[in-house]
């Protein structure tokens, strides 16, 4: 039996699932990981380029959904613990052996995520300015969303599969494990590809906030995952040099929900504004 299965939804993803396989795969012994990767409404090669790898399983769906694919995924899928990655990340064998470790061990938690690395040498300054505030929130350091990989045990995969169908499926599932039944694994890492451009930036924080609305107003009601101007002030306080970036992540931010407010008025939550540039 392998020892953990690896869940990926893919939808058009052909650019980069063959980075994120070759990066999983690179250490890997002869079946260690049951890989499946979930190629959902695609109209390019990715489900090609994914059985181009020993080893990996493809489930092809016409529905473009990614919780569609998740539980697609999760129903082909053969082991425990299960890990769950999206396509545009970069995550390696010993990341994967390393959050496998954690939830197999006596009492440890139910759900578990890496630490984020972020490639933003090549951004222009806005993009770099706006994560160097965001990845210093106490929400965002604490919780499990945004690292674009979970791993849970098989009870937490239980409590997953029990979520209601939300937009912002990491967020729902970060929120879905208490402090102490979640954890963050020092000792793995996820390379996150941020956007190129501003634009892109906003795409993606206009998506955010309308996922933090239909988190709060919705199917998980009395969840708060918002970042309060007390977050804000404490990062000023003890990092008074990035004054001039927490004036760039306001601007985004108050942006991001003017431009999100008619979404939320409709309760639109099926719109997804996905950021091509960071595929390129």
């Amino acid at each position: 039996m392998p020892s953990a299965s690896v869940i990926i939804p893919a939808h058009n993803e052909a650019r980069v699932i063959g980075r994120l396989l070759t990066s999983l795969l690179a250490e890997a012994e002869d079946g260690e990981f049951d890989v499946v990767v979930v190629a959902n409404g695609c109209d390019d090669d990715t489900a090609g380029v994914a059985r181009g790898f020993a080893g990996v399983r493809v489930v092809e769906t016409e529905i473009p959904s990614k919780r569609e694919a998740l539980r697609l995924g999760d129903e082909a899928a053969a082991a425990h613990p299960r890990v769950y990655v999206d396509a545009d990340v970069q995550v390696g064998t010993a990341d994967v052996r390393a959050l496998r470790d954690v939830l197999a061990a006596p009492g440890g938690p139910l759900a578990a995520a890496p630490e984020r690395a972020l490639a933003l040498r090549d951004r222009p300054w806005p993009v770099r300015a706006y994560y160097a505030v965001w990845t210093r929130l106490p929400a965002v350091r604490e919780g499990l969303f945004g690292r674009g990989v979970i791993a849970v045990s098989r009870e937490g995969n239980r409590r997953l599969m029990d979520l209601p169908p939300v937009m912002g499926d990491d967020l729902a599932a970060s929120l879905a494990f208490a402090p102490g039944e979640r954890r963050v694994v020092r000792a793995a890492s996820a390379v996150i590809h941020p956007p190129r451009t501003l634009g892109d930036l906003l795409r993606r924080r206009v998506r955010a906030v309308t996922v933090v609305a239909e988190i709060e107003q919705g199917p998980m009601p009395g969840q708060e995952a918002r970042t309060g101007l007390r977050d804000l002030a404490g990062i000023a306080g003890r990092a008074p040099w990035l004054l001039p970036h927490l004036a760039v992540f306001l601007t985004v931010t108050l942006v991001a929900r003017a431009r999100a407010r008619r979404a939320v008025k409709a309760k639109d939550y099926t719109t997804w504004l996905r950021d091509e540039s960071s595929r390129t």
